[in-house]
């Protein structure tokens, strides 16, 4: 049997099937290498005076990691700068927020030329190399030109941008042309994949060939890959103590009034800034619902060095203030604000006490927080979902209220439509949600990709990188 051989930006080393804190991707791709006896390669998120090329190994719950550390430089221009001030606010429909550093994109390449040198020598004839996510688009290539003939997959976990959008990025037709260094690429929907077709054969002169796309002499395999969640662990955890604490506090710190929850990092992407105001939207055109509910919001920081997001975190510190301001009472307030993680076993207990999944990013590729909400939900008396149109997760979840997050009218309707919605229709409803998260879960995502990775037949190969660099 082949090995597997991951590689991501950072690495998640597992922490055992019973810890509340371990994500659903770390969870989806521990699996995948306990299965497949492979090693799980990315960056350690330490820093180091001078870049070595050493790697860290680690060993726990039949799972290899192997880290390597990043220079201070490495981290400014090629994390903080390229992957997050270029490309996610331009995958993210936010060119405005767009950053065109020269130095960025070089930190990109090295970094990645770095991921390529020190991950090389750990590959073995027949294994199986499965690269995750927007931080390491040429990974492939610079693997290629390195002499790595194996088969190689890559999987884009946030949105491909339209066409007329990527074109705003210097050079973006070479960046493209690295991904054809891949034997398989895999979007989280139909949309994103169709985008990243239309720039092929229209910028580059590619063509669609079923579910191939051909440029030049690279004939490549494309899909819409949906990841999901462990569904079955997640709902077991809305039942294990910790989350029955959680669940029990919070009800008693409800005092009967329903409880509105939304849960993401702190990010543009995420529309809190909308979703506060669809909330205060909601307050004022409903002054008998008011002191009825309450909104939790519970937004962990992140990328504290990027100035877009100490912005982001300045604006919602002063929404929810006056928001809080006009509305609170002596025994109320609207909205509880507040800026830390907390372990899945507690939100999974926190969602199941809320009678409202408030998710309304303005675009995400998935979001896999509206399938834990719908996860840890009460079977005979469940919340209401309501969901951005604009959030990968929107084409699955179809039964969910689905809302345009820049519209605080919609969002104020829908928490009305979902306060006064009756329990049948709330469990009708939820068991249409439920069953895809069932069905389509970070099993299915992971052996539906891996799959296609390993049975494909191998892409040509002309030279030991895609033609035309």
């Amino acid at each position: 049997m082949s090995r597997l051989i991951v590689v991501s930006n950072r690495v998640s080393a597992p922490r055992g099937s019973h810890s509340g804190a371990q994500g659903g991707l770390a969870v989806a791709l521990s699996a995948a290498l306990q299965e497949y006896r492979g090693i799980w390669f990315g960056w350690s998120g330490e820093v180091t005076d001078q870049f070595t090329g050493q790697i860290s190994f680690e060993r726990e719950h039949g799972v290899t990691t192997a880290t390597i550390d990043l220079e201070p430089q490495d981290v400014e221009e090629y994390y903080d700068g390229y992957a997050n001030r270029t490309l996610w606010p331009l995958f993210h429909y936010r060119v405005d927020l767009a950053e065109f550093e020269r130095g960025f994109a070089d930190g990109y390449q090295r970094v990645n030329e770095r991921f390529a040198q020190t991950l090389m020598p750990l590959i073995e004839p027949d294994d199986v190399v499965w690269i995750q996510d927007y931080h390491l688009l040429p990974l492939g290539q610079e693997l290629r030109r390195r002499g790595a003939r194996e088969r190689m997959g890559f999987f884009l976990h946030i949105p491909w941008p339209p066409r007329r959008l990527l074109s705003t990025l210097p050079v973006a037709e070479e960046l493209v042309r690295t991904l054809f260094a891949y034997d398989v690429i895999g979007f989280q929907t139909d949309e994103w994949l169709q985008s990243f077709l239309d720039y092929v054969r229209e910028e580059m002169g590619g063509h669609i060939e079923g579910d191939h796309v051909v440029l030049g002499e690279r004939r490549i395999r494309v899909m819409a890959c949906p990841i999901g969640i462990d569904a079955e662990n997640f709902a077991q955890l809305a039942r294990s103590p910790q989350a029955r604490m959680a669940y029990r506090n919070m009800r008693d710190s409800a005092v009967g009034r329903d409880m509105i929850i939304g849960v993401d990092r702190l990010d543009y992407s995420k529309g809190l800034e909308e979703r506060f105001l669809g909330y205060e939207r909601f307050l004022k055109e409903h002054p008998a619902a008011r002191k009825e509910v309450f909104l939790l919001q519970i937004a962990p920081p992140s990328r504290a060095a990027v100035e877009s997001y100490r912005i982001i975190r300045a604006s919602l510190d002063s929404l929810s203030g006056r928001v809080n301001g006009a509305y609170a009472d002596l025994d109320w307030v609207p909205i509880r604000y507040v800026n830390q993680g907390y372990s899945r076993d507690v939100l999974a207990g926190v969602y199941r006490a809320a009678k409202i999944g408030l998710v309304t990013p303005l675009r995400d590729g998935m979001n896999l927080v509206a399938k834990e909400y719908v996860a840890a939900q009460d079977p005979e008396d469940p919340g209401v979902l309501i969901l951005s149109r604009f959030a990968g997760a929107a084409s699955q979840l179809t039964a969910a209220v689905l809302v345009n997050p820049h519209s605080a009218e919609e969002i104020s309707d829908a928490i009305m439509t979902a306060l006064r919605m009756r329990r049948e229709e709330r469990i009708e409803r939820w068991r249409s949600l439920m069953d895809n998260v069932e069905r389509e879960d970070v099993v299915w995502w992971r052996q539906t990709f891996v799959s296609a990775l390993m049975g494909e037949d191998q892409a040509l190969l002309v030279d030991s990188e895609p033609s035309g660099d």
